[in-house]
Order: C-alpha cells, then sequence, then structure tokens
C-alpha cells in the first residue's frame, strides 16, 4: 500500500511538471523559432523554467495523501465500531439541532414581546429556554463521547480528517466555548435585564449567541458534506486548496438550508410536546390556557418551518445528483430507494397530526363556525395525497406472485409509484395545510376592510390556479413527455405552492390589518389535540434519523467519497431490517432523555410545602 501510494504520487507530481514545462514552452516569449518549426527555450527561459519546476516539486512534495488502512488498523473492542459510532452520533445531533433551534424562535418571540408589550410572549420565551438549558448539558455529553468514539475506533480516519481541517477544530473548540457564555448570560439574565434599555442589551446577547450558534451549525456541516463531496483535495486526497475551497463544496449551501430549517421545525416540535406534557399535568384553568398558547405556538412554528423543508430536501438531492449520479441513483433507485416509502409515512404523519391540531384548534372560537365545512374536503386531499405517496413503483414479489401478476409493477397502481405522481401528491398536501393553517388564522377575525370579497375572491384564484398547475404539470410533463421535462416540471409545481403560502401571507397581513378579534377561549381543547402535538416530536425524531441514515450510506464503502475508502469489517451499506433496529433504539433513546428534561423542568418549578410547626402536648 505504502509504494503504490508514493508511486501514485510521484505520477501525479510527473504529470504535473509535465504539463507545467508544456506550458512553458507555449506562453515564455523567445522560445519560437519559425525557421525549424519547433519550439526551443533560451537560456533565460530555460533557467525560469527550472526554477518554477523546482519550486513545483518542493510544493508537490509536501502534499500528503489520505492514508489507506488495512482491516487491521481498525481497532476492535467487542462490538460493531459503527454501531457504537452510529448511536452516539445520532444522540449527539438530535440534542445538538435542538438547542441550536430554540435559541432562534426563542430570541424571536422575545422580540414580538418588546414590541407588543405582552409580557406573555417574554414568559413563554423564558419557559422554552429553560428547556433547552438541561438539553444543552447533554448535547456536550453526547459530543465528546462522539468525539472519544471516533478517536478510538477510526483513528486514521480522524488523522485525516484533522489534517484536512487542520485549526478549524480550534476554532470550533472557541466557538463552543463562547456558545456557553453566551447562553448562560442569556438565561441567566433574564430577569435583571427585562425592562427599558437593558431588554435591548438582553436581546443583543440573544444575537450574539444565534450567531455563535449558526457558525457551528455551518461548520459541522462542511465536515459532513466534505465526506460525501470532497473539494479542495486532488484525486489522492492531498490538501491543494485554502479552508474555504475545502468547506465550499457543491453540497455545502443545501446541507445548510435543509438543517436549518429541519432544525427548527424539529425545535418546534419538541416544544410543543413539552407544552402538552404541561397543559395535560395542568389543574388549573389558567395553567391549562397557558400552556394552550404555548402549544399553539410551538405547532405554529413547526409547520412554519416544515413547508418549505421538502424543497430544501429536492435541491439537496439534486445537486447529490449532480455531483455524484451513483450516488444519487443509489438514494432514490438502489438499495435505499424503499425508505423514502418509510419518509412518505412519517411526513404524512406530521402532516395529518399538525392539520388535526389547527382543527381542533379552532374550537377555541365561535368564528370558526364559517370555516369547518372546509375541514373536510381538506382531510380528503390530505389521505389521498399520503395514499398515493406511500404507492411503491417496484413491488417485492416471489416468482409466483411476479407471474401471477404479470411483472413486478401493478398494471393499476404502478403509475402511482413513480415521481411526478408522488410530486402532484406532496405539493398538494402542502397546499392544502396551508390552508389549514390560513383558515385557523382567520377563524377569530372579521375584517374590515372594503375590498374584503375582492381579496378573497383573489385567494381563490391563485389557490384554483397553483392546484390546478401542479396537477396539469405532473401529469403532462410526467407521463406524456421525456425524462428532461420531467424532471424540469418539478420547479414549477415549487414554484405554484411557494406562490400560494407568499399570496397568503401578504394577502391576510393586509386585509386582517386593524380587524375585528373575537374572543377566543384559550383552553378549551380536547386531550386529542395535545396527542397529536406528542405525535410530531416522535415522527420528527424518526424521520431525522431515516435520512441521517440514507445520507450516509450514499457514501457505500467510503470513509470520504472516492478517496478515502473504508476498509473496517463493516465497510458496506446496512441492511434496511438493522437500520431499521437502530433508528428505532435511538429514537426511544432520545425521548425518553426528552421525558427527562421535561421532568427536570417541572422539578425546578415544584416546591415543597414547609412542615407544620410542631406542638408539645402538655404532660
Amino acid at each position: 500500500m505504502k509504494n503504490l501510494s508514493l508511486n501514485l504520487s510521484l505520477n501525479l507530481s510527473l504529470g504535473r511538471q509535465l504539463l507545467l514545462a508544456l506550458g512553458l514552452l507555449i506562453l515564455l516569449p523567445g522560445n519560437v523559432d519559425p525557421d525549424n518549426g519547433f519550439t526551443l527555450l533560451n537560456s533565460a527561459s530555460a533557467a525560469e523554467a527550472d526554477s518554477v519546476i523546482g519550486v513545483a516539486s518542493m510544493a508537490e512534495a509536501e502534499l500528503v495523501p489520505a492514508p489507506k488502512p488495512g482491516r487491521g488498523d481498525y481497532p476492535s473492542v467487542g462490538v460493531s465500531s459503527r454501531s457504537v459510532v452510529w448511536v452516539v452520533a445520532q444522540m449527539h445531533m438530535f440534542f445538538a439541532a435542538f438547542v441550536l433551534a430554540v435559541p432562534l424562535f426563542v430570541l424571536v418571540i422575545e422580540w414580538i414581546g418588546v414590541k407588543t408589550g405582552d409580557d406573555r410572549y417574554d414568559d413563554m420565551a423564558h419557559e422554552f429556554m429553560k428547556i433547552s438549558m438541561t438539553a444543552y448539558s447533554i448535547t456536550a455529553l453526547f459530543g465528546g463521547a462522539l468525539a472519544f468514539a471516533l478517536f478510538l475506533l477510526y483513528p486514521q480516519f480522524m488523522e485525516y480528517m484533522m489534517r484536512v481541517f487542520g485549526s478549524q477544530t480550534l476554532v470550533y473548540a472557541g466557538l463552543f466555548f463562547a456558545e456557553s457564555v453566551c447562553l448562560y448570560v442569556y438565561y441567566y439574565s433574564w430577569g435583571a435585564l427585562r425592562y427599558g434599555n437593558r431588554k435591548w442589551l438582553h436581546l443583543t446577547i440573544g444575537l450574539m449567541l444565534n450567531a455563535v450558534g449558526l457558525t457551528l451549525l455551518v461548520i459541522a456541516n462542511a465536515w459532513s458534506t466534505f465526506m460525501m463531496a470532497p473539494s479542495g483535495v486532488n484525486e489522492a486526497g492531498a490538501v491543494t486548496g485554502s479552508i474555504w475551497e475545502i468547506m465550499k463544496g457543491p453540497l455545502w449551501n443545501p446541507i445548510n438550508l435543509h438543517r436549518f430549517l429541519a432544525n427548527i421545525a424539529f425545535g418546534g416540535a419538541i416544544v410543543g410536546a413539552y407544552a402538552a406534557y404541561k397543559f395535560l399535568s395542568a389543574r388549573t384553568q389558567e395553567m391549562r390556557a397557558h400552556y394552550d398558547w404555548m402549544g399553539y405556538t410551538a405547532n405554529f412554528i413547526a409547520i412554519l418551518a416544515f413547508l418549505p423543508l421538502p424543497f430544501a430536501g429536492y435541491w439537496l438531492m439534486a445537486e447529490i445528483y449532480a455531483y455524484s449520479q451513483q450516488m444519487g441513483i443509489t438514494a432514490m433507485g438502489g438499495i435505499l430507494a424503499w425508505l423514502f416509502i418509510v419518509q412518505a409515512v412519517l411526513i404524512g404523519t406530521i402532516l395529518l397530526a399538525g392539520n388535526y391540531y389547527l382543527w381542533s384548534g379552532m374550537s377555541r372560537t365561535e368564528g370558526s363556525i364559517r370555516y369547518t365545512w372546509m375541514v373536510k374536503y381538506i382531510a380528503i386531499v390530505l389521505v389521498a395525497g399520503f395514499l398515493v405517496w406511500v404507492t411503491p413503483h417496484t413491488l417485492i414479489l416471489s416468482a409466483s406472485e411476479m407471474a401471477e401478476l404479470g411483472g413486478s409493477h401493478h398494471h393499476l397502481l404502478g403509475p402511482l409509484g413513480i415521481m411526478p405522481a408522488k410530486n402532484i401528491a406532496v405539493n398538494l398536501m402542502l397546499i392544502f395545510t396551508f390552508m389549514s393553517f390560513q383558515i385557523y388564522r382567520r377563524a377569530d377575525k372579521v375584517a374590515t376592510v372594503s375590498w374584503e370579497k375582492a381579496g378573497n375572491a383573489l385567494m381563490v384564484s391563485i389557490y384554483l390556479v397553483a392546484i390546478a398547475n401542479v396537477i396539469f404539470a405532473g401529469v403532462y410533463y410526467g407521463y406524456f413527455t421525456n425524462t428532461v421535462y420531467k424532471v424540469g416540471s418539478s420547479v414549477m409545481q415549487v414554484v405554484s405552492t411557494l406562490m400560494v403560502i407568499v399570496s397568503g401571507i401578504v394577502i391576510d397581513g393586509f386585509m386582517y390589518k386593524g380587524a375585528k378579534i373575537l374572543p377566543s377561549v384559550w383552553g378549551r381543547v380536547s386531550n386529542r389535540a395535545q396527542y397529536a402535538l406528542f405525535a410530531l416530536p416522535v415522527a420528527f425524531t424518526w424521520l431525522m434519523a431515516l435520512m441521517g441514515y440514507v445520507r450516509s450510506s450514499v457514501r457505500t464503502h467510503w470513509h470520504v467519497y472516492t478517496v478515502m475508502k473504508d476498509n473496517s469489517p463493516d465497510n458496506y451499506i446496512p441492511t434496511i431490517g438493522h437500520a431499521g433496529n437502530m433508528m428505532t433504539i435511538v429514537t426511544v433513546l432520545f425521548l425518553l432523555c426528552v421525558l427527562f428534561i421535561f421532568w427536570i423542568a417541572s422539578l425546578a418549578n415544584t416546591k415543597q410545602p414547609p412542615p407544620a410547626p410542631v406542638t408539645s402536648k402538655p404532660s
């Protein structure tokens, strides 16, 4: 292996010197003899070329290729190294996503409280931060355990990653320290910096906390995307570019956007479950009203961040296909393809649970009677879209079943298993989910503007045009044109869905400005709605574990794709059954930790009553 690596390095060095010499032959002045018809170097040019080639040789000699560990270079600890790292890394990712997301929307909630003068927003923001404080400590514990496991079980890989990213690891450690300082100052100074100009200082500290947290996120994303699509290195894995060239790979920005949105949706789902937990255990109507309002706010955050998330995922998969068709086919058309059916089940669960909570919440106000007739039609579209989305294209059949069916595709349901049908389904589900959100927001308001009927007519027209465009683009370009137009039609569908969301927010913002507000009774919601809030974090957690497995598995048998091969005993894509067990284990472990965090947060507010004074009895 060492000889092969040395030969490869020497060949690359000689090749670059040859190209450099050819470039000098062409570009150096005074080196062309028109009589002889071939290129000659004069003495000055030759000396200059020798100098440049000597510098290139010295630079090439400093390039160190990626290590090529053998099977015996991986320490054995008696259990699967991959399984150990899998569990610890996924748990760290869960908690990191939560503690990075909560300060983002907490800062916005706190700012709304300042602008409106409503102390309820400030109290809610402070309580959300209280949940994340315990989670932050657990995040650090799992992060330390992950670093220890990686250095112990994969020393050559970690040595290479440390060499590639160099001092950036120290920057990451410094940012983690800065985030800890900002977090503790932000939380524990809440009461001391609550009013007046001090409140703006507190908001500034929160802004600094989020700036540091987002910087940590994008740095960690650079490490992940480098493993999938390495940049700034040559074909042997030697570093040839700057740290910026290494970080800014083709998948970096898609991952940044996708994880930013996913973290906010995930964090909203977790704090929504906390609000449901407190709602069900509340003993007074005042507490039920408070946690009902918190649950509504958390659900609003989760669903609003979730609506554009599929489009960010589409961008990420498009970039993966553009970088390596083999990786894309492995994910969407190979062994991992069936996992996207599981993904559809989980996303459908999230949408159905979120919509059900909105429909249940409409009972808080009497004005909702104007829109309740629409609920059954929205539910029909959601269920139909869900069934289309989970329909597989190729069935797993025995030989006799395939002979009886006449092939691996169902003659009626087969067309529903390809992407055009699924793109129609998911876009319609997102459009009608936004419709649920829109009628919920309108339920306690009566517009007072003179153009209310025109505004409603415009909104209905936008819905109809968008729905027609989504169906037409999916059916015509998906089934009656070639593949090039089939892929391009999804852009039209995405634009149609986003147009509905943006138009709905803008039109309602102007139409209901200064509207008459109908009374709402917070706390007047069924317990079943709280169970929907519990379903959201379960589905989100399982979904994050699933897509993390898919993202890692597309590298197949590579630590760093095409650069550093994995020669450990686990250098294969695990079976779907084994992956399902691992994803379920980490999901259950995380949810148990979340319940522990909820208990700790509740314990902080529990005070034991003082014992009754002991009175001595007369003898």
